[in-house]
Formats: structure tokens, sequence, C-alpha cells
């Protein structure tokens, strides 16, 4: 099965859907902040390993207990994975930080303080 088939990406699809469902409702680690979205997840193509792509909205320290909370509890996500998918192997766990939202949302910052600056520049002028 090569890595971008069809059944790898609909794999993909369910392990996100399903892992995401299990962080929101399954998990009751106090460590696990209330705002982490699955983003992407990647199953090896013999099913062994999964890297799940999370995002955590809040501080460091917050994000820091998620990952610690994720981490700690990946044996009951992965056994609630199993009942849920019905897979050949139901893969190991690993959780992988991904700051692209805040990113995204930093830059978006970024730009409309620019965009403000230039405009405030160009009124100076009298240029419209």
């Amino acid at each position: 099965m090569r890595k971008n088939s069809v059944k790898n990406s609909r794999i993909n699809g369910e392990v996100m859907r399903e892992m995401s469902e299990i962080i929101r409702e399954e998990l009751k680690d106090p460590r696990i902040h209330p705002m982490t979205s699955v983003m992407a997840v990647e199953v090896t193509t013999d099913l062994k390993q999964a890297k799940i792509y999370v995002s955590v909205m809040g501080d460091e320290q917050a994000k820091e207990e998620t990952m610690l909370g994720l981490k700690k509890s990946a044996s009951y996500a992965r056994h609630q994975l199993a009942i849920r998918l019905n897979l050949r192997n139901t893969p190991e766990l690993e959780y992988i930080l991904d700051n692209s939202i805040e990113y995204g949302a930093s830059m978006s910052k970024r730009i409309e303080e620019v965009i403000s600056h230039d405009n405030q520049v160009r009124s100076m002028r009298g240029e419209e």
C-alpha cells in the first residue's frame, strides 16, 4: 500500500475523527485543555504507528500539561480506538504539538498591523 493511497487517506481520516471524539469525550484527565483539537493524523502503511497532530489554544503551561496528559492516557485512547475501529492492527499513538493555528493567527495580526500602519501613513500624506 502506497503512502498516499486512497485506503491510507481513508484510514487517516477515520482515525482523526475517532481521536477527536475520544479526546473530547472519553479522556477525563484534568491536564488536558478543553480547547484541544486534532489537526491531522498520519498512520503508517503497516498500521503500527500513528502520529496525532494536536493544537492547544492556551499558554505554554497549558500546552505542556495537555501534552503530558495525552501521553499518559495514550494506552487508554488506543484501547478506545481499537473498540471503535475494526483495523488489522491498532496503531501506537504518538502525540505531536501543532502550532500552525497560532502561527496563522499571529501572521494575520501582523498583516493587519502593516495594513493599518500603511493606511495611517497614506492619510497623513493626503493620499487615498
